[in-house]
């Protein structure tokens, strides 16, 4: 009986084999070595731009002989043989110890390919002791290497790219593939080869148009697996009962939007609209509403909340720190007014209860909020992880709100929502713009809305990177210009990568006159340096995630009364702070932080009448990832294309959760940008089909495929969405 593709790879290439196999490169199964794709392709002849290598960088290169010497070590026994390999341009020089054999087996003029770990001695790069495979009348080439395109795989020390290649070639003559878990209509209407033709094609291939024609059957079937799971997610949570939401016609919404001071976006009215639809089903709403940083997304939730409680129920809000739902609680209360008083002097008829619980409430203040919110008083109750907790309890939980829900596990979102006597309705929301491509398949099981209009009022915010590296002096007028704003009577932001400065790490220190700013800004540090000197004369405070919750509490409503000028903070301030009146942010050592971040750090001025004004401080070189990253998010204010930079930076399994969970991405060829119309075609293909067929009892090999994936700690993280 032939293996499968299931079956442990020992019953293909034997144990000792194998286990190299699953030492170096984490394979297990015959469908794991089969899905082990070339990384690119050697055409034969066509040798490889030696300028590109880069050191630590294991590679496998094709190159032809120029240069061969042998001769005895001095400082130790031994022979040494040097070997000068050149594409026509570029050399690179390997190096055989204690090989000498080598010298009469190498010969100049013949090529070659040669795997090894990209070294340099004497400024010169190398290969030291690398795997070699002539292609040149040996005897001992594969047959394959010798014509067509030679496939350069992912490979390690012990198992250089040819042994990768046969293996696979002993793999792909033993394997029964089996049943192909794309639909013939499917394959019929796309175009696209069975999967046991795009296996051999993609190991070994005559031409590159099989290549990429093996290689767009591969990417189907990743982006139709992972979207039927999604497809299937969907269904099922439609099918769950919920009780439906409606707002009364002269309720609590309704003298809320009488009210409200300001004019809602197009937007906002129409991402609303959708919301209210949902909330009316009898089915629980699945909602992501992401957008621009001050777009209003807050705006849309309360009004959402507020047709919640006009229902009758409840609403949660969920945020990830103390800081941020401090400042929600804040938010709504403002907004609410007298709305939020009920049972006070001065209420409204058709007032509610805001509460906050997070974990370090006092206790007397903790009880009378547990109180409220398992009595029903509180139509509305705000909260950290706290509101997890078990003895935390609802009188009727319809809505939950999650804020920055990505910080979130499924466990904590399932926690809270299990507190509901019936599933309540869910909207999360982000501030973190999510490209398309990401929205269809981190968060494929839930439907989409996006706001990227601001709302009228909104001012400019002009974004500058101040290059230390190439003008050290430069962060004098750092300091002068936010001496300026508040002195004109705005407010101003510093943000440090650091609480503290790190004693084990060397610092790189800018002179200033007499002031030094580290290459690793701390608040600790930085704070005292500018209330000592170039900030003296205003007010400056510090606010991280290690004060007291009462003490962060004492600065956040200070400063948003306008009694702290500067506040010197690390990134709690990222999301969710609403001071109007700050208008500069100084973010030192701006490389350190991520595109999104730098995104959402910005977000927090401009949020007045008063133009906002960010300076990016940087020690990095220009031509670096780190500075690209910086450069990036000065050139534009638009979150969404910030979105696709960041992607473009990152692993395809960042965004898929391999590096969070440990496993290996299942996306191997598909990329999330590069394939956005391929992953829109397989999202609405498996919407059809699951919709005909929920359990996919027609479709039993597609079925064994969904299996595959729901059994791997990715599908775990696909869940969090």
């Amino acid at each position: 009986m032939s293996p499968s593709l299931s079956s442990p790879l020992r019953d293909v290439v034997g144990g000792k084999t194998a286990k190299a196999f699953e030492t170096g490169l984490d394979l297990r199964t015959a469908g794991d070595l089969l899905r082990h794709y070339p990384r690119r392709y050697a055409e034969r002849g066509v040798l490889t731009p030696l300028s590109d290598l880069r050191e630590d960088e294991y590679v496998t290169v094709q190159a032809e002989i120029a240069k061969v010497d042998a001769r005895s070590m001095r400082n130790r026994r031994g022979t040494l043989v040097e070997v000068v390999v050149t594409d026509g341009n570029a050399q690179l020089r390997l190096t055989f110890f204690n090989q000498s054999w080598r010298a009469s087996q190498l010969r100049p003029g013949q090529r070659g390919l040669f795997a090894g770990k990209v070294g340099s001695f004497n400024g010169r790069r190398q290969l030291t002791n690398p795997q070699t495979q002539l292609l040149d009348d040996d005897a001992d080439a594969e047959e394959s290497m010798l014509t067509g395109l030679i496939p350069v795989y992912p490979a390690t020390a012990a198992l250089p790219s040819w042994k990768v290649a046969k293996a696979i070639r002993v793999a792909l003559d033993m394997v029964d593939i089996g049943a192909d878990p794309l639909p013939d209509d499917v394959r019929g209407r796309h175009g696209l080869l069975p999967l046991a033709d795009a296996l051999r094609l993609v190991h070994q291939p005559d031409t590159f148009e099989q290549v990429k024609q093996a290689q767009l059957r591969l990417k189907w079937d990743e982006a139709f697996v992972l979207q039927v799971v999604l497809a299937q997610r969907r269904v099922a949570i439609a099918s769950q009962p919920a009780t439906p939401r409606e707002p009364k016609p002269d309720g609590l919404l309704a003298e809320f939007d009488r009210r409200l001071p300001f004019e809602l976006t197009e937007g906002q009215q129409r991402v609303s609209a959708d919301v209210f639809a949902d909330l009316a089903r009898s089915h629980p709403m699945h909602r992501l509403l992401q957008g621009e940083v001050g777009s209003g997304k807050t705006d849309v939730a309360l009004r959402a909340m507020l047709a919640v409680v006009d229902s009758g129920g409840q609403a949660a809000l969920l945020a990830p720190t103390e800081v941020l739902a401090q400042q929600h609680f804040r938010t709504l209360q403002n907004l609410l007014g007298p709305l939020a008083q009920a049972g006070q002097l001065g209420g409204a008829d058709v007032a509610t209860k805001v509460a906050l619980l997070t974990g370090s409430q006092g206790a007397k203040a903790r009880r009378e909020n547990l109180l409220d919110a398992a009595s029903g008083a509180a139509g509305i109750v705000v909260g950290t992880h706290a509101l997890l907790e078990q003895h935390v309890q609802f009188a009727d939980l319809g809505f939950v709100v999650v804020d920055e829900q990505h910080r979130f596990g499924v466990e904590q979102r399932d926690a809270l929502r299990a507190k509901g006597s019936a599933p309540p309705h869910v909207l999360v929301m982000t501030a973190t713009p999510i490209p398309r491509t990401v929205a269809m398949t981190v968060y494929g099981d839930l439907e989409t809305s996006e706001l990227k209009e601001l709302p009228k009022g909104r001012a400019e915010i002009e974004t500058r990177v101040v290059a230390l590296v190439d003008h050290p002096h430069w962060i004098d007028r750092v300091w002068e210009r936010i001496g300026e704003e508040v002195a004109a009577g705005q407010q101003a932001y510093v943000v440090c990568p650091r609480i503290d400065a790190d004693a084990a790490e060397e610092e790189t220190d800018d002179e200033t006159d007499g002031e030094t700013v580290s290459a690793a800004a701390a608040v600790s540090e930085v704070a005292p340096m500018l209330a000592a000197g170039r900030l003296s004369a205003v007010r400056v405070e510090q606010l991280h995630g290690r004060l007291a919750a009462d003490a962060k509490d004492d600065v956040m409503r200070r400063f948003a009364a306008g009694d702290v000028d500067v506040l010197v903070a690390t990134t709690v301030i990222e999301v969710g702070v609403d001071v109007p009146n700050a208008s500069v942010m100084v973010v030192l050592d701006a490389d350190r932080f991520g595109v999104s971040q730098l995104h959402q750090l910005r977000g927090r001025i401009g949020r007045g009448g008063h133009a906002g004004l960010c300076l990016l401080v940087t020690t990095a070189a220009a031509d670096t990832p780190a500075r690209q990253r910086v450069d990036g998010v000065a050139a534009t204010l638009d979150g969404f294309a910030l979105a696709r930079l960041d992607l473009e930076q990152r692993r395809e399994g960042d965004v898929l959760g391999a590096s969070q969970s440990g496993a290996r991405s299942s996306l191997r060829l598909l990329r999330l940008l590069r394939d956005e119309d391929l992953i829109g075609d397989a999202r609405a293909e498996a919407t059809g089909l699951v919709e005909a067929d929920p359990s996919l009892a027609d479709h039993p090999a597609l079925a064994a495929a969904v299996r595959e994936l729901a059994d791997t700690e990715q599908a775990d993280y696909l869940e969090k969405a």
